[in-house]
């Protein structure tokens, strides 16, 4: 039995991941924490300061303000975390590789399997295609979001980029510029509208053909079910940072 503590647990994924788990019998949310009120069948804490109750593992789908106070809490009490709130800047990123090497540490911009093998196949496309075709990423999401490109659009960018010889840089939208396309450049772009849980393409333009390599996301439960599939993964690891490349091989 995986005891997890839920941070975010009154947000929408929250509630996507205390319903996820409430299906399985191999893991439980032991508790909570969340600034907002709710009602939800385990004790909740305003802060990672306040949390008494001890688990196997933190899973948090909160905002990137929670997260010193996590890694912190995860540090002075040796528990793992499941990392999936998007938005983080650099430094926040870089605390959480350091964080990685006291205690075991998942991190993924996006917890669909789905996405994650559409990432391993953009890389090999690049690679070899490099040279010959221009590449464009393209990501819509829902109007209540606020980070834009999506933290998944910058996975992808980054797993195509080192996939190649030459490294593009990464162009945003193009409204700043009258120009032509740069060849050593990757287009990212990012649309925001009504209810779309998550679509992202990886377009390959070559001379006379297009490849298009595309994910929709039909519904939040597959995030809260990868993030839940990582938390029982990362029980009991050794500090490390972890992803979904290693969830994927153990499987």
């Amino acid at each position: 039995m995986t005891d997890i503590i839920l941070s975010g647990c009154f947000g929408t994924m929250g509630k996507a991941i205390t319903d996820a788990v409430s299906k399985r019998n191999d893991c439980r949310i032991v508790a909570g924490v969340d600034i907002t009120e709710g009602t939800v069948p385990y004790p909740v804490y305003k802060s990672f300061d306040e949390v008494m109750t001890e688990a196997d593992v933190v899973i948090d789908f909160s905002h990137p303000s929670v997260l010193d106070s996590l890694l912190e809490y995860c540090e002075r009490s040796a528990t793992p975390a499941v990392i999936a709130t998007t938005g983080l800047s650099d430094i926040q990123k870089q605390k959480i590789k350091e964080t990685s090497e006291k205690v075991a540490v998942f991190f993924s911009a996006n917890m669909s399997i789905g996405i994650n093998l559409v990432a391993e196949l953009a890389a090999k496309t690049a690679k070899i295609l490099q040279g010959s075709f221009d590449i464009e990423i393209v990501e819509a999401h829902h109007n209540q979001k606020i980070d834009a490109p999506s933290g998944t659009a910058y996975m992808l960018a980054d797993s195509v980029n080192n996939a190649l010889d030459e490294k593009a840089r990464y162009e945003y939208d193009r409204h700043s510029k009258s120009a032509k396309r740069e060849k050593n450049e990757i287009g990212i772009h990012s649309i925001r509208g009504g209810t779309i849980v998550g679509e992202h393409e990886i377009i390959f333009a070559g001379l006379d053909e297009v490849i298009k390599i595309s994910h929709s996301a039909r519904s939040k439960s597959l995030f809260a079910s990868g993030a839940v599939n990582a938390a029982v993964f990362i029980k009991g690891k050794e500090p490390g940072l972890y992803s979904m490349k290693e969830l994927i091989a153990e499987d």
